[in-house]
């Protein structure tokens, strides 16, 4: 029942921000080039995606966006995928301790920062400090995260909190969502008046408007990396890799607040 529910999930964060579902093995036929991206790249991939397209000639990839624990494990129950970029280390360890990836191709592509965000009409002010009561600045509301247990997003603002001895005072007025796009949602509409985000999703929204950024000292570093499953076998696979590391994708990337750090990276 918790595998079934967790299915379920997955596949309602990937429809709440308008991309490919991950119904059955059809994305994996033909010569399509599938791949797993977290949820928070949304805005700066399609770009990309769609540059290397038409400078390629190839066909556009099929991107399914959910969030990264959720696209590490379809990966492992089968899911047909020829790469895969996670939101944090963690995730991608995951894969690769599982034989997901192939290890000669994983890369740390992007960093990016937290961020408390409001409505963009609200009057809201907030100090990151040491002992902050979001809680009082809640009122009846809640906060609005991705889930804090296993969404790189959620786990990033858990930890920022703790950090700054807030978490104790919010824990019970959080509104955890399936991914940090559907977090954000509820802000954007009005339903939650703050959320923790990434810099970059608040910035693709001009419905909401960020309050305070998390000390960097905060929260481990946020990055995202990059690999080849290892069940690809599109030779695409790493054309489009090597577009993602290269100056053509860069513009993409740093458009939406992306840093840009393309290492090769291995398991911590």
């Amino acid at each position: 029942m918790r595998s079934n529910r967790r299915h379920l999930l997955g596949f309602t964060a990937v429809l709440l921000i308008g991309s490919a579902t991950l119904a059955g093995p059809a994305l994996g036929q033909g010569k399509d080039l599938v791949i797993f991206a977290a949820a928070s790249l949304k805005n700066a991939l399609d770009e990309a995606a769609g540059n290397w397209a038409k400078d390629s000639g190839r066909p556009a990839p099929k991107i399914s966006y959910a969030a990264s624990n959720v696209l590490a494990k379809q990966l492992e129950q089968g899911a047909p995928a020829d790469l895969f970029l996670s939101a944090d280390l963690d995730w991608m360890d995951y894969a690769q301790r599982k034989n997901l990836i192939r290890p000669d191709s994983r890369v740390s592509l992007l960093a990016n920062r937290i961020v408390l965000i409001a409505p963009a009409d609200a009057r809201t002010a907030v100090a990151l400090t040491p002992g902050v009561d979001l809680a009082a600045v809640l009122g009846s509301g809640r906060l609005a995260m991705a889930n804090v247990e296993s969404v790189p997003a959620g786990k990033y603002g858990k930890a920022a909190l703790e950090k700054l001895g807030g978490w104790d005072k919010v824990k019970d007025k959080l509104a955890q969502a399936d991914n940090v796009r559907a977090a954000l949602l509820l802000v954007s509409r009005g339903e939650a008046p703050l959320g923790i985000v990434y810099a970059t999703d608040a910035a693709a929204d001009p419905k909401v408007k960020v309050v305070a950024t998390f000390p960097e000292e905060s929260h481990p570093p946020i990055v995202y990396p990059v690999a080849i499953t290892r069940e690809s076998g599109n030779p695409d696979a790493q054309g489009f890799l090597s577009y993602l590391r290269g100056s053509g994708a860069k513009g993409s990337f740093e458009k939406q607040g992306f840093t840009v750090l393309n290492k090769p990276a291995s398991s911590s």
